[in-house]
């Protein structure tokens, strides 16, 4: 809307997206990051808040109850924007319904996900009330290391025989970094 002393709005948006690498790093600063910046005050940091909100629940609601999942790409975007530039761990499950339209995609672990944070249990309970048939399992490595580690591929065996178990069908894992993805599907995991 308005810039600070000295430069107008588009100048700021500019230096703004050059700080944080980016718009996807602009749109995933937090408050404090933003509170680091000369010129930016309560008020436009509500606004640059507010706009990631509204892209966020946009992209999901684009996903949720609408698109057909038929490889990651299909999600990738939204996964990007919502996940890529986190600094902690988050262990997400997009739930997909038997024609792979997702039924919902919900953050069930936040902190260092490894083999005791994340219950298979409570996710095939989960699946189960919304009746899903398909699960996507998604996880962030802040580090930006997209090779998986020795306790991402052993959560991934639990969790892949957990809902092969009752009938749920495991159709990918992702690791989502700031600098890419992969898919446990594509590399032969699944």
């Amino acid at each position: 809307r308005s810039g600070i002393e000295g430069k107008d709005a588009v100048t700021l948006g500019r230096d703004l997206i050059k700080h944080f690498g980016g718009l996807r790093g602009l749109l995933s600063a937090g408050r404090n990051d933003l509170e680091k910046i000369k010129g930016l005050g309560t008020a436009k940091i509500a606004q640059l808040l507010a706009a990631t909100e509204i892209a966020k629940r946009q992209l999901k609601e684009e996903i949720v109850g609408k698109t057909v999942i038929n490889g990651p790409e299909d999600v990738l975007e939204y996964l990007a924007l919502t996940m890529s530039n986190l600094k902690e761990e988050v262990f997400k499950v997009i739930y997909l319904d038997s024609a792979n339209a997702v039924l919902a995609a919900e953050d069930l672990f936040k902190g260092t996900v490894d083999q005791s944070a994340v219950y298979p249990r409570e996710i095939i309970k989960r699946a189960f009330g919304l009746n899903a048939s398909g699960l996507i399992f998604v996880h962030n490595h802040p580090s930006g290391s997209l090779k998986p580690s020795k306790h991402d591929l052993s959560l991934n065996d639990k969790l892949v025989n957990a809902c092969r178990a009752v009938d749920l069908t495991p159709l990918d894992h992702l690791i989502i970094g700031p600098t890419g993805h992969v898919s446990f599907k594509e590399k032969g995991f699944i």
